[in-house]
This record gives structure tokens, sequence and C-alpha cells, in this order.
């Protein structure tokens, strides 16, 4: 029996979920507003899926296989059908709350309604229906095609089955997968990289040593494939910004606290590879 994911939300993490669950043998559904977004997003795939077939890592017929698995819409009841609904729009709780209400309206009755969240709590976004015990995070990393990870995270009425089936679809997409098993802001990957990267802007910010000399320090002296301010380039200033504030708001803990120069630089529009420009300059 064919297997369906819905994804809601057609930017860079719902358009890379997409392409890696037809990748894994999905059927997709990708649903945003947006039809222009989806025209993107279609782009995004194919270009993604071309430089797999390129390295080795995808058959020609196994990239025209997932592009086919793929239908996009506007219709947000398109993820009626679905066995998971997968939400991957701005992070943003009152957003999230709102959504999971219609997904909780709208979805079949024993879906697994799944965010991908960096730092929000489950509970409070399965707060917004009403059946928490079927809402999970699904936390994919960015790119997804290339990052091996995806962090698994309980809310407090999140089912061993809901679990389970979470799990199930993302190692059939290709990732290996760590559980949360209580939704503390940040869960552990952002709340750990958060702290290393904040600390890391107020190294640099203060003069202490270069961007490049503090991301040198990670690599070599702790085996980090990337250094801090690096991977706030690739994540995306704004986005990690966004998220290290969640956490502070949620725990008050000044480790937590954006420091000056990166408010600056979202404020200044320099967000990293995305731009053009973060804490180091990309062509």
């Amino acid at each position: 029996m064919a297997r369906t994911v819905a994804v809601v939300g057609a930017g860079l993490m719902g358009s890379g979920i997409a392409q890696v669950a037809a990748q894994g043998g999905w059927n997709v559904v990708l649903r945003d507003i947006d039809s222009e977004a989806l025209t993107r997003a279609m782009s995004t795939i194919e270009k993604s899926t071309a430089k797999l077939r390129d390295k080795g890592v995808l058959s020609e017929p196994g990239r025209e296989d997932a592009l086919a698995r793929i239908d996009t819409t506007t219709e947000l009841d398109a993820v009626s059908g679905a066995d998971i609904v997968v939400e991957a729009v701005f992070e943003q709780l009152d957003i999230k709350q709102e959504l999971f209400a219609e997904l909780d309206r709208l979805g079949a009755d024993d879906a697994v309604l799944a965010t991908n969240t960096s730092a929000l709590p489950i509970t409070k976004i399965a707060a917004a229906t009403r059946r928490p015990e079927a809402v999970v995070g699904t936390h994919f990393f960015s790119p997804v095609p290339m990052m091996a990870l995806c962090e698994l995270v309980r809310g407090l009425h999140t089912s061993d089955e809901t679990l389970d089936r979470a799990r199930g679809f993302a190692e059939d997409a290709g990732k290996t997968c760590v559980v949360v098993n209580r939704d503390v802001a940040g869960f552990v990957t952002t709340r750990l990289i958060s702290a290393l990267v904040m600390e890391a802007v107020r190294l640099h910010e203060s003069g202490v040593a270069s961007a490049e000399d503090i991301d040198a320090a990670c690599k070599l002296g702790f085996g980090h494939a990337m250094g801090p301010l690096a991977t706030a380039d690739l994540t995306g200033v704004d986005i990690l910004h966004h998220a290290t504030s969640n956490i502070y708001a949620d725990t008050a803990d000044p480790k937590f606290f954006p420091p000056e120069l990166l408010s600056r630089m979202v404020a200044a529009g320099d967000l990293g590879r995305k731009s053009g420009q973060g804490f180091y300059g990309y062509q």
C-alpha cells in the first residue's frame, strides 16, 4: 500500500523534506499558499536530485521516480489523504498553532502530525489540537538532502506509536534519528549549537579573535567538521537569531541572549550564505 506524506510549506526546509521523502519511496503532496513558491520548490528539487545523480548517489531512473512521486497544491485540504503531515512553515508559535488547529480538523483521524521546529515546544503546538498524542517534532537539518540527522521530539502527550511512525518515516528518508524525551526549548541540537555560536559571536564581537581563527579553533581543537560562525552562515544568521531568542524567552538564561552583532547583522540583511554575506563573504 502506497504511503503518503503531506509537507506543508515549500521553502528550503519543506522542499528538502519533500525530496528525501520521495527518494525514500513515499508519495508526497507539497503544499504552499503561493503557487510561485511551489514552482521554485520543484526547481530546487530538480536541481538537487540532478546533483545527486551526477555524483552517482541517485540513478537517473531513481531520480525520475522520485520526481514523479511529488505533487504540488495550494489547497490545505490535500492533507486529508496523508498518513503523515509534516509542517515546515515559519518558526513562530502562533503561526504553527493556527496551522495545527487546521491540520487537526482536516487530517485523517489516524494521521501523524509532525512539526519541523528547531526550538519551539511540541507540547504548546500540540495544545492547539484535539489529539496531542499524535503530534511529534521532526527536526530535519538544512540542507535536508545532505544532512543525515533528524531529531525526534516528544511533547508531553506524544504516544509511543506516533514516535515510532515518525521514526519510520525519517529513516525511510535516509536519516539517523535521535530522540528528545522532553521538549525543552531548543531540544538538544539547537540548544547546544546556540550556546556555542552565541559565545563565538561574543568573542568575535569583542575582538578576542577573528571569525576564521574561532572556527579553526573549533575544527582543529574539537574535531568539528565546521566552525560555529561558518555554521551560522550555513544555517542562516536570521534562523539562528530567531531560535536562540526563543530559547532565551523560555529560559531567561543569558548565554542564549543574542549578542548585538548578531542582531545588527539580521537588521542589515547579512544572513549568511543565502544573502551572500554573513560572518564570511560568498560569491
